[in-house]
């Protein structure tokens, strides 16, 4: 009987165990982001260099204390794509990081698609905007944007 009892805690410690490790990673560290917040200004760099901000309207973010690499950005823009890819520096390995699934504006797998078909175009936003991280921002053609921060591409040399 005593068996039965220590392994009934054991089952029971794990699935509690298990159960605030999912919240904590998908809910607890999670923030929405204020639009009026520096955070929501996302800006793009110049091919000379320059880091521009850029025209947009509609944004939704989140973002963690816990990493750099939480933020996630969903937003509209009115300058053409055209524009963007004659001003702006382009991102060769953009890699969309999946956010949680209650924010739902993200969808990391049809950005990775949409990147190889060519059906969106990734910018960088800013390099290093924390040590070793950069922000990312794709743009399809009808003005949806979205941003999110990776690691630097010097990071993989």
């Amino acid at each position: 009987m005593n068996g039965k009892i220590v392994a009934g805690f054991l089952v029971i410690s794990g699935l509690v165990a298990g159960g605030a490790i999912y919240w904590l990673q998908l809910h607890a560290f999670y923030k929405p982001i204020e639009v009026s917040s520096p955070q929501a200004a996302i800006s793009l760099t110049t091919v000379t260099g320059v880091t521009e901000p850029l025209l947009m309207a509609g944004f939704t973010g989140i973002d963690a204390d816990s990493s750099p690499l939480r933020f996630r950005g969903c937003f509209t823009t009115p300058t053409s794509l055209a524009t963007l890819t004659e001003t702006y520096v382009t991102y060769a390995d953009a890699t969309p990081l999946i956010a949680p699934p209650w924010f739902d504006c993200f969808d990391a797998a049809t950005l990775t698609d949409d990147l190889a078909t060519g059906a969106a175009v990734a910018f960088l936003g800013q390099v290093n905007i924390h040590p070793g991280v950069d922000r990312v921002v794709v743009v399809y053609p009808d003005g949806r944007a979205f941003a999110w921060n990776q690691l630097s591409k010097a990071q993989d040399n």
